[in-house]
């Protein structure tokens, strides 16, 4: 008797904690969409979806109202950061494709002060002496890469330096000079992109300046900031 009554108390939690996970939901497709305008076609929305559902069904049956008495509030980071983790499963940034991302960041950055305008995959395959596919690639990575966490932007090894030798209260006050160095419109930008998590679209609405302006500065900062943490951009 006591074994029945168990289960049936169990079965009932269960549907319990289903239920809190189908009350978010919404929220959670409505995060998987927000999320999928910041990437390229080639991330399909449905998967953001899927990996972000089910996050939330294991934390709804593990919840415990007595630790945390906001599931939302206790769930949203660890919704997004397992699409983020989907993200860095694809598995697209290897060494070497990060040298090339940030090599075609650079040369975009000179090109577009020169014309006003990005280069096209043609002319940076001509450029670096790859094709253009490995181009496109790149670019794509780079799109997928710009969506992760600033600091972990900045975390990749150097040949003279690793986040793991610097102090975080140093990270900061580095970040912190060389948004400085920026006018308040282009420190609204990164705040906009990292911090409110809108896409460039959005920012572009907002501020009143082209898409492809705000994804000249953004590429800016992130070079200054590499710069001052004495990495080698070649």
């Amino acid at each position: 008797m006591k074994t029945v009554a168990t289960k049936a108390y169990n079965e009932g939690l269960r549907h319990k904690q289903d239920e809190l996970a189908v009350q978010y939901l919404p929220a959670v497709k409505a995060m998987a969409f927000r999320l999928k305008e910041r990437l390229p076609s080639s991330v399909d929305y449905s998967d953001l979806a899927a990996i972000g559902t089910e996050e939330l069904v294991k934390l709804a049956r593990r919840y415990d109202v007595a630790q945390n008495d906001s599931f939302w509030g206790y769930s949203k980071k660890r919704v997004y950061g397992a699409m983020l983790d989907y993200l860095r499963s694809l598995d697209i940034m290897s060494r070497a494709t990060r040298k090339l991302v940030k090599a075609i960041d650079v040369e975009v950055l000179v090109y577009m002060a020169k014309f006003e305008h990005e280069p096209t995959n043609e002319e940076l395959a001509e450029k670096f002496g790859e094709t253009t596919k490995k181009i496109k690639e790149a670019r794509i990575a780079s799109e997928i890469y710009s969506v992760m966490p600033l600091h972990e932007q900045l975390s990749e090894p150097s040949s003279n330096t690793t986040m793991e030798e610097i102090e975080k209260d140093n990270l900061i006050d580095i970040i912190k000079n060389v948004l400085g160095e920026f006018s308040e419109r282009d420190q609204m930008i990164i705040q906009l992109y990292y911090f409110e998590e809108l896409s460039l679209k959005e920012i572009s609405s907002i501020l009143d300046i082209t898409e492809s302006r705000i994804s000249q500065i953004h590429k800016s900062v992130l070079k200054k900031i590499r710069l001052s943490l004495g990495e080698d951009l070649g």
